[in-house]
């Protein structure tokens, strides 16, 4: 990748990828925004999120938008995927998740706003759908 504006990106175009074993934040990358003067929204959908339950063990499946408004910086979508797998062996309630998901995300881009969801599968009965926005400054 010879583009200045992809430069500091390691895992696009790896013939291998090693997959985390744990929480990883520190595989996000993100790289420059070619039209930060612009107003406009990035939706990623990730339909094949899992977490642990921190209680019982059991697997928590999900659906997660992330939704953000970008200044100078947009996420890679290699590193999203290795950062959203991090998760698959951490026990962590849906909430938690989306609101550690949320952090990460807005620290490392500093968007205009950032909204995460998750859609969580039914389990005992009930399906949990947490969200988190964040404006400005996280606090």
């Amino acid at each position: 990748m010879s583009d200045a504006n992809t430069a500091g990106l390691t895992l696009l175009g790896r013939a291998q990828t090693d997959y985390p074993r744990e929480y990883a934040p520190q595989v996000l990358e993100r790289f420059a925004n070619r039209y930060p003067q612009q107003d406009y929204l990035v939706e990623l959908d990730c339909p094949e999120f899992t977490c642990l339950c921190p209680v019982t063990g059991q697997p928590d499946l999900a659906r997660i938008t992330i939704r953000y408004s970008p200044r100078d910086w947009l996420v890679e979508s290699k590193s999203l995927k290795l950062y959203l797998f991090s998760f698959r062996n951490q026990g962590s309630f849906s909430e938690d998740s989306i609101n550690c998901i949320a952090l990460d995300l807005f620290a490392l881009l500093q968007p205009r706003w950032l909204e995460v969801r998750g859609d969580f599968a039914p389990r005992g009965g009930i399906a949990i759908k947490p969200s988190v926005r964040l404006n400005g400054e996280p606090g």
